[in-house]
């Protein structure tokens, strides 16, 4: 079959979902330009007019998964007629969920970073390999690193509220937090929409353990 030329028949997700899932597959070293353009119908030399570089698409592909979390969980965690144990059960529910959803996204967050960490000098095979484009990557870069903190902040921050409020027995917030995103995140390594559960159900379960494990128990009054 014909590959298509660069023009608008295939939108810029498209790539980054094939990306994501050719990165599932075989991983950031293996995986080659062509390999995803083949995905998409695409030659490598258009996909090139679409993302600048592997580099380029990998932090998309990153972006997406972020981006797309951060507007689910971003209004519950601003939500002040919820307490905090409500925002946490809707906000790890959620997040869970989304995963489910994406599930090749979410494994390029737990296996990929490592690679977007180790483009220290640019982006790696550019046909554009100059100072413009090398600074856009880095302050692209930057910002994604940036907007996940801000993101992991969310769930500290309702961690320390519950603890303040009486809420939740008293942790380390941002050791919780890290390892809450940890395993919401390998949900896309392990997840299989055929499988025994479904997204809805294993969201339910991780947030009814992560809930147990921070709620103050408390004593029986006789």
């Amino acid at each position: 079959m014909a590959r298509k030329p660069a023009d608008q028949s295939v939108s810029p997700e498209e790539i980054v979902r094939a990306a994501a899932d050719a990165l599932r597959e075989h991983g950031y070293d293996a995986t080659t330009m062509k390999d995803i353009a083949a995905r998409v119908n695409l030659t490598a030399a258009s996909l090139y007019h679409h993302f600048k570089s592997k580099d380029f698409l990998l932090l998309a592909v990153l972006e997406l998964g972020l981006e797309q979390a951060i507007a689910k969980v971003e209004p519950i965690a601003a939500d002040t007629r919820l307490s905090n144990t409500e925002k946490m059960r809707a906000m790890i529910h959620t997040h869970v969920l989304e995963v489910t959803t994406n599930t090749a996204i979410g494994a390029a967050m737990v296996f990929e970073i490592k690679s977007l960490l180790n483009a220290n000098f640019g982006p790696r095979g550019s046909s554009t390999n100059d100072e413009a484009t090398i600074e856009e990557f880095i302050q692209r870069r930057d910002s994604f690193f940036q907007r996940r903190a801000s993101f992991e902040r969310q769930f500290r921050n309702v961690i320390e509220a519950g603890m303040a409020s009486g809420e939740f027995r008293q942790v380390d917030a941002a050791i919780v937090a890290k390892a809450m995103l940890g395993a919401h995140n390998w949900v896309g390594v392990w997840f299989k929409p055929s499988g025994r559960l479904s997204g809805e159900q294993v969201a339910e379960i991780m947030s009814d353990t992560f809930l147990t494990s921070l709620t103050v128990i408390r004593e029986e009054m006789v």
